[in-house]
């Protein structure tokens, strides 16, 4: 069976690559993929593998190029998905609302926190309930015009890109 796999560059981040697919059954930091995938890891061509709802996010390793390394990468990943037996989750599996909140966590730590620590603010992570984000500005953030610019242009653009059925932001 092939598997269509559809790359997409990564806002922000050009050594990830996020290869859109058809729905997968299960989403969240593997514990074990694949022989061909699990080998990418190995060998440090990967640096790590992230499963989505409907795509699979991969990091290259140091001093790797996609131009050099691509496709080896999606050869490793139609292998992979076609083995649905060879990927191994963590016990008990997750749910959707704690990968978003993983994601949420990355992208507040990652993009949108420093954005808001340059201008003397803070944006945390409150609650993560049935695909909706609850945050807490504060500092310069609190009170600041632009707030809910930060809030749905940049954090709720951000994540939607990482898992496009979240719901909202909302602060």
């Amino acid at each position: 069976m092939t598997v269509a796999l559809h790359p997409q560059p990564y806002p922000g981040d050009p050594d990830v690559v996020r290869w859109v697919t058809a729905p997968l059954s299960f989403s969240g930091w593997p514990c074990a993929v694949p022989a061909d995938l699990a080998a990418l890891l190995a060998d440090g061509t990967l640096a790590s593998v992230y499963v989505e709802p409907s795509a699979v996010l991969t990091r290259l390793g140091p001093g790797r190029s996609w131009a050099h390394d691509g496709p080896r990468v999606r050869t490793a990943l139609h292998a992979a998905l076609a083995d649905p037996a060879g990927w191994t989750l963590p016990a008990g599996g997750r749910s959707d609302d704690a990968v978003l909140a993983d994601l949420a966590r990355s992208v507040i730590g990652e993009i949108t926190g420093p954005y808001a620590r340059s201008h003397g603010g803070t944006v945390s992570l409150v609650d993560v309930h049935d695909g909706l984000v609850a945050v807490r500005l504060g500092g310069s953030c609190r009170a600041c015009p632009a707030a809910r610019n930060t809030v749905h242009l940049r954090l709720e653009r951000d994540l939607r890109l990482r898992y496009p059925s979240l719901r909202g932001v909302v602060s």
